[in-house]
């Protein structure tokens, strides 16, 4: 079995880790096309994105590859052969059992020693490569803004010497009021030895400048002085970086991205003590704020974790009259008095409402920590439910290769990720309780796993479509019935005194039966269905045996017969029963006998 599985599994990991990553790359192409990053930096960064991406590949591959080799076991005949011989599933998948326990635990290591440096790493380089200078490929006839604070046009260039030519120039690196606007008719752009500065020569042109910070400012007529230059030669020195500089990765160290649990475990302590201390201070100071002139004493109680203030009961020797502000000299004072009011409620609720913001934002802060810690726990659970799924599920469909897998297995952890990702969005907003949202995913899985396990290991027929729909018949209350017909050539004939002796028989288990049942009350009767049982075996062998008569009216009456007997049809199969006995001993007056 491991000879079988880990080839298939190697192979099904490495693509799906392929897939994930051209998701990423088709994601983050914008920020990474254009840049003119070396070779040894987009290699390093798909490197630590392709050990980012291993928790997402993982449960895929364990998915597929399971499939694969339970479903080519069954298409090939090794798995029945292996049954008849006596091995039951469980001793077949116990290899394999063990193989999925030692994935699981290296899951969780890398979860939580290697994913956080490949995480810290990938993002530092990623907000390295997004804050560094494009180069520098300036369009013909239109604008290119790639430059700070600079807008630059040309309408052609010549590729060969790489000379510009009808230039337009707009310098807003002093703001917009102190800009400038360069005309020139030829020029050429390069960069400094150090790469940090951009060099433009230009040719026969002329320059605007506004000098609004000029001791002269605006003249009395509303006019703003400016300058105006023109040059054959001109030189420009600009401020353009082009060097790949890489951040400080303590930054993203600090993140919940890119620590273990012990530190996760730290900093959710850490932050709910903060949250903890800020709302006992907010509280302290809403109890002790004054109330209708009136402030409280507050008593205080040290708990455990937090500090509890009390506001006691304030008793007033007579109700404020709230009408007295009406009833003021003018009603410019009652205005003024409303007014007042009125803004003084409003800023205290803009500064609770900060406040309630400010708290929010904290204990989001503090499920994000807590969501991160619950993923190193999650990734190993998934890995074995869902070898529960596929190695099951590839025994029961019978279907090696890349085809049926691919699409059940494509299928399956579609409706994984679409749960996984609806309870980390529920736990990241406060919806769910975080364990609750991170293991939702697992919790809807696990019942699948187990329901697939037990019909694999009873050989049941999972998707058998006849057993489905008389399953919905029966729940919709549509009776099957039976289609039996006349057969052209019969193998064995009946025998007429052997077909009466078999009726006999069973109408007088019948009768007994009916006997029983009318002395029960009508709700027992409604739900008795275990005594019925061996009825159906009886009737089965009397179909069988008398499907082989060459009277068309035997098999017509046959028919009449259900397919289960319930308590409700036993009358009708008594009357068909005794139909059949006349038929076949020639009493009845319908034609010839038998």
């Amino acid at each position: 079995m491991l000879q079988s599985f880990l080839p298939l599994f190697i192979m099904t990991f490495f693509i799906c880790l392929f897939v994930v990553m051209m998701q990423f790359l088709w994601r983050f192409v914008g920020d990474i096309v254009g840049k003119g990053l070396s070779m040894g930096v987009i290699a390093e960064l798909f490197f630590y994105a392709s050990l980012s991406m291993v928790p997402t590949a993982l449960p895929l591959a364990v998915l597929l590859a399971s499939l694969m080799s339970f479903g080519n076991l069954g298409e090939k005949f090794e798995l029945t052969a292996l049954k008849a011989s006596g091995i039951s599933l469980f001793r077949i998948m116990r290899p394999l059992i063990i193989l999925m326990v030692f994935i699981a635990i290296g899951a969780f290591f890398f979860q939580n020693n290697v994913l956080p440096v490949a995480q810290t790493k990938m993002w530092t380089l990623m907000f390295s490569v997004r804050q560094k200078t494009p180069e520098v490929e300036i369009p013909e006839r239109s604008f290119y803004d790639q430059i700070p604070n600079i807008n630059l046009y040309i309408d052609h260039k010549n590729p060969e010497t790489g000379m510009l030519y009808g230039m337009i120039l707009y310098d807003l690196t002093r703001g917009m009021d102190n800009s400038r606007v360069i005309l020139a008719d030829s020029g050429s752009l390069s960069f400094t030895e150090n790469k940090k500065h951009l060099f433009l020569q230009l040719y026969s042109g002329e320059m605007f400048e506004n000098l609004r910070d000029n001791a002269m400012g605006v003249t009395t007529s509303g006019y703003m002085p400016f300058r105006r230059e023109q040059f054959d030669d001109k030189q420009i020195y600009m401020a353009f970086d082009v060097n790949f500089n890489r951040m400080d990765e303590d930054g993203i160290r600090s993140q919940y991205v890119g620590q273990d649990i012990s530190e996760l475990r730290h900093s959710i302590d850490s932050i709910g003590a903060r949250v903890d201390s800020i709302g006992s201070v907010y509280a302290h100071e809403i109890l002790s704020a004054p109330m209708m002139g009136l402030t409280p004493t507050l008593t205080r109680y040290e708990g455990d974790s937090a500090i509890v203030y009390r506001r006691p009961p304030v008793a007033m020797d007579e109700p404020l009259d709230i009408d007295s502000v009406f009833n003021s000299p003018s009603a410019s004072y009652a205005k003024t008095y409303l007014s007042q009011a009125l803004n003084k409620a409003r800023r205290q609720k803009m500064d609770y409402e900060y406040r309630s913001i400010a708290l929010s934002e904290e204990a989001k802060i503090m499920r994000r920590h807590d969501i991160e810690m619950q993923k190193k726990f999650t990734l190993s659970f998934a890995c074995i439910i869902f070898f529960f799924i596929g190695a099951p599920l590839g025994a029961i469909i019978k279907k090696g290769g890349l085809g049926t897998p691919l699409v059940i297995s494509v299928l399956l952890f579609i409706l994984y990720f679409i749960i996984e990702n609806s309870g980390f969005k529920l736990a990241r907003d406060g919806k769910l309780e975080v364990y609750q949202g991170m293991w939702l995913s697992s919790a809807v899985l696990l019942p699948l796993g187990i329901f697939f396990t037990y019909k694999a290991v009873g050989d049941s027929a999972v998707f058998n479509v006849d057993a489905y729909r008389a399953f919905f018949n029966r729940l919709i209350g549509k009776v099957p019935k039976r289609h039996l017909e006349l057969k052209e050539v019969v193998m064995s004939e009946v025998d007429p005194a052997e077909a009466l002796a078999m009726l006999s028989a069973f109408d007088a288990e019948c009768r007994r039966e009916a006997e029983v049942l009318a002395r029960k009350n009508k709700l027992l009767r409604k739900f008795t269905r275990s005594g019925l049982h061996h009825l159906k075996d009886r009737l089965n062998d009397i179909v069988d045996y008398l499907s082989n008569s060459r009277d068309a009216v035997v098999v017509n009456l046959l028919n009449n017969y259900p397919f289960n007997i319930t308590s409700g049809n036993l009358v009708n199969v008594i009357e068909t029963t005794h139909a059949l006995s006349k038929r076949i001993s020639g009493t009845d007056d319908s034609g010839d006998s038998l």
